[in-house]
């Protein structure tokens, strides 16, 4: 009872903070000048017209970080996660105000990522779904001296470090409209937390991931009302980032279930392997952005940005609900399956616009 009562008021907590505390961020985004304006910042992935101010990620970084020192105990792991985060918001905050290059955010990235891991945040072993059976990933152990004695699990912290940046990037990718990233953020959270929750019994430590994942979702909840159509304001590239971080160690901190947190982030997922094949199919780096991802393709059809972002919240809502229900054997068959739908409907909407209904009146 009191575990469920420290869950709700973290959630609660983050929440109202967030929530009271993006309209503040909002001004000082405004007197900062950490505003998009599109004529004077012209970028192939803009969906908006008009001045809309950025830095949302400063509010969800407040909600979420004051929460943590109120709700979690300031273990190593969680010093570690603090610091991370610290560093993604004064990158993202910088971007805000003047665009870095994609190079040096993609080597921000990998500096948060490594903080976390070298404060205790690996992947010891993955589910074979097929057969159930484990591969372990602990075996090798790599001892150092370094201002005390240290050690690094080799296969555990390398598959950790490209499950963080992978996260990090897919999510910041599915963020091109309106509400679209804060509801299905918060929806993966929450489907990630409610798991954690079923193993608390088991490790009571999982406690503290089931507090973390809802007091994650609070935060992008409390976030949302201000950035569905239309938005007072933007994630901004701190908020993207946050966002891909967290579920990124949700999901290794639940019990080590990335399967249930890839088939939740089944649309960003599938969107990411098609956009990286077909930059890379015309001789352009994956990480320069243009004008190709699923919610642009939706917007060319004529969906508007409300019914986008509704489409997305539902469909991570479904996968999270299929990913609670299925065992590790039926999640594969359901990844394949989700893989499948996803890729029909992004090569339906990529090659079959012509057969679109008149356009949304939010459309742009």
């Amino acid at each position: 009872m009191k575990s469920m009562v420290q869950t709700i008021s973290a959630f609660i907590t983050a929440f109202l903070t967030t929530l009271l505390a993006t309209p503040i961020v909002r001004l000082v985004a405004i007197s900062w000048k950490l505003v998009d304006d599109p004529k004077k910042r012209p970028h192939p992935a803009h969906t908006h017209t008009g001045i809309i101010p950025r830095a949302g990620g400063l509010a969800i970084y407040v909600g979420i970080v004051s929460t943590i020192l109120l709700f979690l105990p300031l273990t190593k792991l969680v010093i570690g996660i603090t610091i991370a985060a610290t560093i993604l918001t004064l990158v993202g905050i910088i971007d805000d105000k003047r665009d870095v290059s994609p190079y040096l955010r993609l080597a921000t990235n990998a500096t948060a990522a490594l903080v976390v891991i070298g404060t205790g945040a690996g992947i010891p072993f993955v589910t074979i779904p097929a057969t159930g059976g484990i591969i372990h990933l602990d075996t090798w152990r790599v001892s150092f001296k370094l201002l005390g004695s240290h050690s690094i699990l080799v296969w555990a912290d390398i598959l950790a470090f490209v499950w963080i940046l992978w996260t990090m990037n897919i999510v910041g990718w599915s963020a091109g409209v309106d509400g679209q990233m804060p509801g299905f953020v918060a929806i993966s959270a929450f489907v990630l937390g409610l798991l954690s929750l079923r193993y608390s019994s088991v490790d009571p430590s999982q406690l503290y991931v089931t507090i973390l994942a809802f007091l994650v979702a609070g935060s992008f909840l409390g976030f949302l009302p201000w950035n569905v159509y239309p938005q007072k304001i933007m994630p901004g590239y701190s908020g993207k980032t946050l966002a891909g971080f967290f579920l990124a160690i949700l999901g290794i901190l639940s019990f080590g279930k990335l399967g249930t947190a890839i088939l939740v982030l089944g649309v960003p997922t599938i969107d990411a392997a098609y956009t990286i094949i077909r930059r890379l199919s015309k001789g352009k780096s994956p990480v320069w952005a243009d004008r190709g991802h699923l919610h642009h393709r939706l917007l060319d059809l004529g969906w508007g940005k409300r019914r986008i972002a509704l489409f997305y919240w539902g469909v991570s809502a479904i996968l999270g609900w299929i990913a609670l229900t299925v065992n590790s054997r039926q999640k594969l068959f359901a990844l394949l399956l989700v893989g499948v739908i996803i890729g029909g409907f992004i090569a339906w909407v990529n090659f079959f616009s012509h057969f679109s209904s008149p356009p949304d009146p939010d459309s742009g």
